[in-house]
């Protein structure tokens, strides 16, 4: 089935110019087309449409997956989370040996945290994972694991904190053929998603699937 996503503005990628009213035409778990959406559209009258507010762009890459996933603890609501007035997450030697945390407890933090991920437009982490529930969370969400990356600042779930440009956490480009991950942010264009960060997320694509969509 063809499903055209279309925004305000698409942002294909670094070096790529923004196309105001653009969209993504997806086939499978590809992209089959990019372009004006009243072409796409017009061109595939069959195609099922999902339009987005704000910037469609790739998909982000979150570095540091190691420290994020197996150095941190996100606690269940009944743990004490932010909304039961208690911390969302939990790192730190001591603070993690007091919790005497199993590779099964490990691994239900994971999946916790990718939930937090897809939500914040991200569709691939870099990290060198060790903990086998804590790999399986990651590919069982969707994410693409890769090899470890350099970064500088601590990791953070937000891929887009601390950095003076928004294409510098993209991963991959939307063209023709390449692989159907990307996002959809409430923003106005790039510098604006830089500001408002990546909570901003609206709908988050991988493999063609819309594995999340704010409510």
């Amino acid at each position: 089935m063809l499903t055209l996503h279309a925004a305000e503005l698409l942002v294909p990628g670094p070096g790529r110019a923004a196309l105001p009213g653009g969209a993504v035409l997806v086939e499978g778990d590809r992209i089959a087309r990019v372009g004006p959406y009243e072409e796409l559209g017009a061109a595939f009258a069959r195609a099922r449409v999902r339009r987005w507010p704000g910037v469609l762009t790739p998909g982000l890459l979150v570095r540091g997956a190691d420290e994020l996933l197996e150095r941190t603890y996100y606690p269940e609501d009944t743990e004490g989370t932010e909304g039961a007035g208690g911390p969302d997450r939990i790192s730190g030697a001591d603070a993690l040996a007091g919790l005497e945390l199993t590779e099964s407890r490990w691994g239900n933090s994971a999946r916790r945290a990718t939930q937090k991920l897809l939500a914040r437009g991200v569709v691939a982490v870099a990290g060198r994972l060790t903990v086998p529930a804590v790999r399986t969370a990651v590919v069982r969400s969707g994410l693409t694991l890769i090899a470890p990356l350099p970064y500088g600042a601590p990791p953070s779930l937000d891929p887009l904190a601390g950095l003076t440009a928004a294409e510098e956490a993209f991963h991959g480009v939307l063209e023709a053929g390449a692989p159907a991950r990307f996002a959809a942010f409430a923003a106005a264009d790039e510098r604006d998603l830089l500001e408002q960060g990546a909570t901003s997320c609206v709908a988050t694509v991988i493999a063609g699937r819309l594995l999340h969509r704010r409510r």
